[in-house]
C-alpha cells in the first residue's frame, strides 16, 4: 500500500509545477518534440529537458525517437481526466 501511495505522490508532485502542468496539457492534445515544447514555453532546452525528465520519471510521459528528434507523448491517458476534473474545480 505504501508503494502505491508513494507512486501517486510522485505523480502529483511532478504535476505541481506550472511549466510541467502546461507540458502535460499540451501533450494531452498531441505528441510534441523537445524543440516544439521549448519554443512554446520560451525557455532553454536544458530547462525543458529537466522538466520532461521529472515527468518521465513519474511515469506520466514517455519519449520516442523519430530520426534526429525526440518526441514525447502522454503515457497515462487518465491524466486527461484529472486535468478536466481539475479545470472544472478551478473554474468554480
Amino acid at each position: 500500500m505504501q508503494t502505491r501511495l508513494e507512486a501517486r505522490a510522485r505523480i502529483i508532485k511532478a504535476l505541481a509545477h506550472p511549466t510541467r502542468l502546461f507540458m502535460v496539457e499540451e501533450l494531452s492534445q498531441k505528441e510534441r518534440c523537445v524543440s516544439e515544447l521549448t519554443e512554446m514555453i520560451g525557455s532553454d532546452v536544458s530547462t525543458v529537458s529537466k522538466h520532461l525528465s521529472v515527468l518521465k520519471n513519474a511515469g506520466i510521459v514517455q519519449d520516442q525517437k523519430k530520426g534526429s528528434q525526440v518526441y514525447y507523448i502522454l503515457r497515462m491517458p487518465c491524466i486527461r481526466n484529472f486535468l478536466v476534473t481539475f479545470k472544472s474545480v478551478y473554474m468554480v
